[in-house]
């Protein structure tokens, strides 16, 4: 899953998924309605790749967030996003326990799970490559190498 050619615009509804880049703006196409349109670098565009949850501990990839997201509702949508505050916040609480309940706000949360089922629908969530990627480590002996021997020239 490559999240660096999903973008969040500030002041617009949703994602946005890059498709090309102009002169001065980059062409992106809205998942909720697939319209196209530009935009321009005075706007504030932020890359899901980007983007990571404040811990407790260190912050949390919004990467990882979805990719956890994903395993525990077994893929499924979550909860309505509209839901009440407390409710999100209690929901999220089961899904990353060790979120910080001072910095991360109930709008984080309400966006959060917003985009995963946003990008649920669109089919955007495929951790697979992942899992490959990480049996593929784990697989892979060490190869040990001997020190060359270098000749000094005279």
């Amino acid at each position: 899953m490559d999240l660096s050619k999903i973008l969040s615009i500030s002041g617009r509804p949703g994602l946005y998924r890059v498709v090309s880049q102009a002169k001065n703006a980059v062409i992106v196409e809205s998942l909720i309605d697939q319209k196209r349109f530009p935009a321009f670098g005075n706007e504030k565009m932020s890359s899901l790749e980007e983007i990571s949850i404040f811990t407790t501990g260190e912050d949390l990839p919004l990467k990882d967030v979805l990719r956890i997201l994903y395993e525990k509702l077994e893929g499924k949508e979550s909860v309505d996003p509209k839901s009440a505050p407390e409710v999100l916040q209690e929901f999220f609480l089961g899904i990353v326990p060790e979120y910080d309940r001072e910095r991360v706000y109930a709008s984080d949360v309400k966006k959060v799970l917003m985009w995963y089922n946003l990008l649920l629908t669109n089919q955007f969530l495929d951790f697979s490559e992942e899992a490959e990627k990480k049996e593929e480590k784990e697989e892979k002996p060490v190869k040990k190498t001997s020190p060359r021997k270098v000749a000094k020239k005279s």
